[in-house]
């Protein structure tokens, strides 16, 4: 199965057995940390959603969904050092307690501009859910409650994560065979 993707895939990372464990838990410590709170899911497109999607079924609380298209790369492969918001929230989050979900976090830097944006619109709390954790790479102190995984510093595809907008439908995560994004 997914044949045509393994084959650029030179070794797998996490599995999709340790992923469905993992978001599982994550899950579970957001039901127990936000009892009683109006509470808002906000997923960063398009990596985060196979993530949200399996996040927000394991959250046993009623919780609300919204979405973001941000940037600090724009078409650059270096971050310029803010954000850029392709697609803002379509909901007031004042008074709600918003858990930004995102597939990965390398730099911080996309993070650390997004953070103070959304606790200055009111947010009685703001939190990270993250999938993939590259703290090897990161260039801001980014604190992040919910981590699924720290990873290493390869180039990694895979449930969510992309090279070029492909691999995002890889239900694992795996690290991608240099020839494949060097030929490009």
């Amino acid at each position: 199965m997914m044949d045509n993707l393994m084959k650029d895939i030179r070794k797998v990372l996490i599995t999709r057995e340790q992923l469905q464990k993992r978001v599982a838990e994550m899950g579970q410590e957001i039901t127990r940390d936000y009892q009683g709170k109006d509470v808002v899911l906000v997923g960063i497109l398009k990596g985060a959603m196979p993530f949200l999607c399996d996040l927000m079924r394991c959250i046993d609380l009623p919780v609300t969904l919204d979405t973001m298209v941000v940037s600090s790369y724009g078409d650059n492969t270096v971050s310029s050092g803010s954000i850029n918001i392709k697609k803002d929230l379509d909901k007031d989050i004042r008074g709600k307690h918003v858990i930004v979900v995102e597939d990965i976090i390398d730099t911080g830097i996309t993070m650390d501009s997004l953070v103070p944006l959304l606790k200055k619109r009111g947010a009685a709390s703001v939190e990270l859910a993250i999938c993939l954790n590259k703290k090897e790479r990161r260039e801001r102190d980014v604190f992040v409650k919910y981590i699924g995984f720290d990873i290493p510093d390869e180039f990694i595809v895979g449930y969510g994560c992309d090279y070029a907008e492909k691999y995002r439908n890889l239900p694992e995560v795996g690290v991608l065979k240099p020839e494949v994004y060097v030929r490009g």
